[in-house]
């Protein structure tokens, strides 16, 4: 797909970003996410490079949740947590193109009932477009035909220098949250919803990630890093649009190349993930070798856990009703 600046490679193989090439201050087109030379590498990838999350983005304790009475166990794929929709989640199908032109790819898949142990047949649709504002607009829709519990996102990792320039602490980070929700030992909110000043978590302003990067902090995963859900403000609307439920979660600058990419969800939560993970080298495309925070992601989402905590947005759909998410990556250059 194109537009008249931004490139971008998808694959119906897990729906996955392969490559999405912007603009510096110079005109510099560089590709700006992680990912493989080939897609037979995705099948065996770990760490969901540029893939679609689901049917349950992020973690849910012990893998297992309550509905209508019944107790559902899934996968325990991720320690005693049920991960990314598990052993075999919407990053590791194959999607349908339903419909494709030159900057549009509409994508779906049909989940079987107990796929992954998750009650209902689920019907999917994900819409990728890139917009003549120099945006990539990813637009979920989902219905099924019983009870469950629905989280999509997409979990692309981004490095604005380029995907193959090293690591991403020298990235300036905004997160417009003023809460997040503290995980415990297992990564798993402990319920909490806490204030970020006077933590690490504080990036209410553009702040150099590696500045906030104390490892020795409570706050701070293992000691390795970011991989946390912040509770959006959504108070500063999409182009400030009345009545719209699109609203500003994110900002993410580099100073070398001047690209900044400013993230709007209709979803209530995002995940700061640092790449803490990437065990390297990794061998990604056009011989990059990726390593530790080489890339950074930003899942728009419902929180970790919330179908266990009643005070959590719910994600909970029911049978014949609609699932709609939209999430918008826009891109532009700016100078310090």
């Amino acid at each position: 797909m194109s537009n008249n600046k931004i490139t971008c490679e998808i694959t119906n193989y897990g729906g996955i970003i392969r490559s999405l090439s912007v603009p510096d201050q110079s005109g510099y087109c560089a590709d700006v996410v992680l990912g493989y030379e080939h897609v037979g590498e995705y099948e065996t990838d770990s760490y969901y490079f540029g893939a679609i999350i689901g049917r349950y983005a992020n973690r849910i304790a012990e893998g297992q949740f309550e509905l209508n009475n019944a107790l559902y166990q899934l996968a325990q794929n991720d320690g005693h947590n049920h991960l990314h929709g598990g052993f075999r989640g919407f990053d590791k199908v194959v999607w349908t193109p339903v419909a494709q032109s030159h900057n549009q790819l509409k994508l779906e898949y049909i989940a079987a009932d107990k796929e992954e142990n998750y009650p209902g047949r689920l019907y999917v649709q994900t819409t990728y477009t890139l917009t003549d504002q120099d945006e990539l607009r990813i637009d979920y829709w989902a219905t099924g035909d019983q009870d469950t519990i629905v989280n999509l996102t997409n979990h692309a990792y981004f490095n604005l220098k380029g995907h193959d320039q090293g690591d991403i602490l020298d990235h300036q980070l905004r997160l417009y949250a003023d809460y997040y929700t503290p995980i415990d030992g297992h990564t798993i909110p402990t319920g909490e919803i806490v204030s970020v000043a006077e933590t690490p978590m504080d990036f209410r302003k553009l702040t150099v990630i590696k500045d906030n990067l104390d490892l020795s902090s409570p706050q701070i995963i293992n000691g390795s890093g970011f991989d946390h859900n912040w509770v959006l403000n959504r108070s500063i609307t999409y182009d400030n649009t009345p009545g719209t439920n699109l609203y500003l979660a994110a900002e993410l600058f580099d100073p070398v190349s001047g690209r900044l990419m400013e993230v709007f969800t209709t979803k209530p939560g995002v995940q700061f993930y640092s790449g803490n993970f990437l065990t390297g080298p990794i061998a990604g495309k056009n011989g990059a070798k990726y390593q530790k925070h080489s890339g950074l992601c930003l899942e728009t989402q419902y929180f970790p856990n919330s179908p266990n905590y009643s005070h959590f947005p719910t994600p909970f759909l029911k049978a014949g009703t609609i699932y709609n998410h939209t999430t918008i990556y826009r891109f532009r250059v700016k100078t310090e």
